[in-house]
């Protein structure tokens, strides 16, 4: 039995460290367009791939406590670095919500590669993680698997410019230790990166297949959501950053052609 008061409106949860996420409300909104959805970017807190795991551990505990005094009953880490950090602080603070994690998909991307070489580019933070090692420990098996941290991109993303010079320069540098590696597919192991992912396929060639787990999320997300019985009402998403709403706002009209508008949160 759930502790907390009925709602007229029981919401989605979902939290990025800024507009990565939006990637996974997309898949969302597409699997469950009668949900309430509220999605919180951290921006003012962004990146959280570069930052130490008592800082993420601390910032996820934040957001997710917004988000569940608002309404959430069911709650997404649209984000990787947080999921590998703090997803487990999370659901020891609030064992009755479900809690659905974003995590590099070793698996499938190890069944699709022909070759056995398979790349992940994701945050510093995600690749040092430990929760990232069980992952490929668990199932990677023979395939070789070769890890390109990325630190910058996230930031370039962020700015919402996703044709910039800088942003070419920087996939060309990034990508060129996992061609010469011979990979023939890589993970997108951040919510930010399908957001350029027409750039990414350009830069590695059409020789490698370009894999994402939003999909996945959002099914895994639709069965705790629909698990729960919960009476859903189609509503208008509510879209908060920490950061500046000027930049999130043009962001979605330029990378995603949302009508919507973000408001800022000071938390």
């Amino acid at each position: 039995m759930s502790s907390f008061p009925p709602l007229s409106t029981p919401r989605l949860g979902v939290f990025d460290s800024g507009v990565g996420g939006l990637t996974v409300l997309r898949e969302l909104r597409q699997q469950l367009p009668e949900v309430a959805l509220h999605y919180v970017a951290d921006a003012a807190h962004a990146p959280y791939g570069v930052r130490e795991p008592g800082y993420i551990i601390e910032r996820s505990l934040k957001v997710a406590g917004h988000l569940i005094d608002q309404g959430a009953r069911v709650l997404v880490v649209a984000c990787n670095t947080a999921t590998a950090h703090a997803i487990a602080a999370l659901r020891q603070r609030w064992p009755e919500i479900p809690i659905v994690g974003t995590e590099p998909g070793i698996k499938p991307a190890v069944a699709q590669s022909r070759v056995g070489r398979i790349g992940v580019m994701a945050t510093p933070a995600t690749i040092a993680s430990a929760r990232f090692a069980e992952l490929v420990q668990k199932h990677a098996g023979q395939v070789q698997v070769f890890n390109q941290p990325c630190p910058g991109l996230v930031e370039l993303i962020e700015r919402g410019d996703l044709n910039s010079e800088e942003l070419r320069q920087l996939l060309q540098r990034l990508c060129q230790p996992l061609l010469e590696a011979g990979v023939d597919t890589v993970l997108m192991g951040c919510t930010h990166y399908p957001l350029i992912q027409a750039q990414l396929q350009a830069t590695l060639g059409p020789q490698v297949a370009l894999l994402n787990i939003e999909s996945a999320v959002a099914q895994q997300t639709a069965r705790q959501w629909l698990a729960l019985g919960l009476q859903s009402r189609a509503a208008t998403p509510i879209l908060q950053t920490t950061g500046q709403p000027t930049s999130f706002n043009a962001f979605l009209q330029q990378a995603l052609a949302w009508p919507l508008q973000a408001t800022a949160l000071e938390l």
